[in-house]
């Protein structure tokens, strides 16, 4: 993983927790009854490296259902930037897009628009899942790309597995549980496993909220500090938006920490 990834990286990871022939009208593969998020709602973080402020991070849902394959959609999208000297440096402009299914809450489309220094990518995928496949379009105007390419059923991309865990009743949950969940990401099916830790309370821009824990399993790497080296953190309520992530690297402490939200189903569980 090279530098460019360093500031984002826990939000990257988190969500990995992510056709020919599309999705039929009026089918859905599954149903997941949720009340925890709908449209307009908006959540900004600050992304600090150490002691330093490095980035801002959005992740929000448009104000309209959208339609794709005549399903209806929530557009959600998170959009990632550097700041300051890191922005010198690094200056990344990221924005991951998924069209989420509101029934089945599985993503219909996805697309990202990379910028990273000197490296640009720009990808729609299409999800039949159906068939479980996915057709793959890189927008590269030199060299474009288009491929098929099997998935596993019930798979999730990034922003759709960010929204998936919202749908999860943790009251349910004892500490050690493990959610599954399969996804895919730049050519890769995987199987992410996250593990309940418990409630906590945690120290936010936008003030103190009690929260559930989550940890995601890595692989071995070079960047992070063990298999348990990142801590999400989703408010203990009804809304369970992800307000703080933290990761332990061998380079040091990445925090993304949430500083102001609008637009959510319910009121925030913030210690008074």
């Amino acid at each position: 993983m090279s530098r460019r990834w360093l500031l984002f990286a826990p939000v990257i990871l988190l969500l990995l927790a992510a056709a020919r022939l599309p999705l039929g009208p009026g089918d859905a593969v599954r149903s997941i009854p949720q009340s925890s998020f709908g449209r307009g709602e908006v959540i900004k973080y600050t992304v600090h490296y150490g002691l330093i402020n490095g980035g801002e991070a959005t992740v929000e849902t448009a104000g309209s259902l959208e339609r794709v394959n005549d399903r209806p959609c929530y557009k959600a999208t998170v959009s990632g930037r550097t700041t300051g000297s890191f922005d010198y440096f690094l200056r990344i402009r990221d924005q991951w897009r998924a069209y989420i299914d509101t029934t089945s809450i599985l993503p219909l489309r996805a697309q990202r628009d990379i910028a990273e220094k000197n490296y640009r990518k720009k990808e729609t995928i299409d999800f039949d899942h159906l068939h479980d496949m996915a057709d793959v379009q890189v927008h590269d105007k030199e060299n474009p790309k288009r491929t098929s390419v099997k998935v596993a059923n019930n798979t999730l991309e990034l922003v759709s597995g960010f929204y998936y865990l919202r749908t999860i009743n943790f009251d349910r949950m004892r500490v050690g549980d493990v959610i599954r969940m399969p996804g895919y990401f730049d050519g890769d099916n995987f199987m992410l496993e996250v593990t309940y830790k418990g409630r906590e309370v945690v120290e936010t821009k936008a003030g103190d909220v009690r929260a559930f824990k989550l940890v995601p399993k890595l692989p071995n790497n070079k960047l992070f500090r063990g298999e348990n080296a990142i801590a999400v953190y989703l408010s203990d309520d009804r809304n369970k938006i992800p307000v703080l992530f933290q990761a332990e690297m061998f380079v040091g402490t990445v925090k993304v920490d949430m500083m102001r939200y609008q637009g959510l189903k319910w009121k925030l569980n913030i210690v008074n």
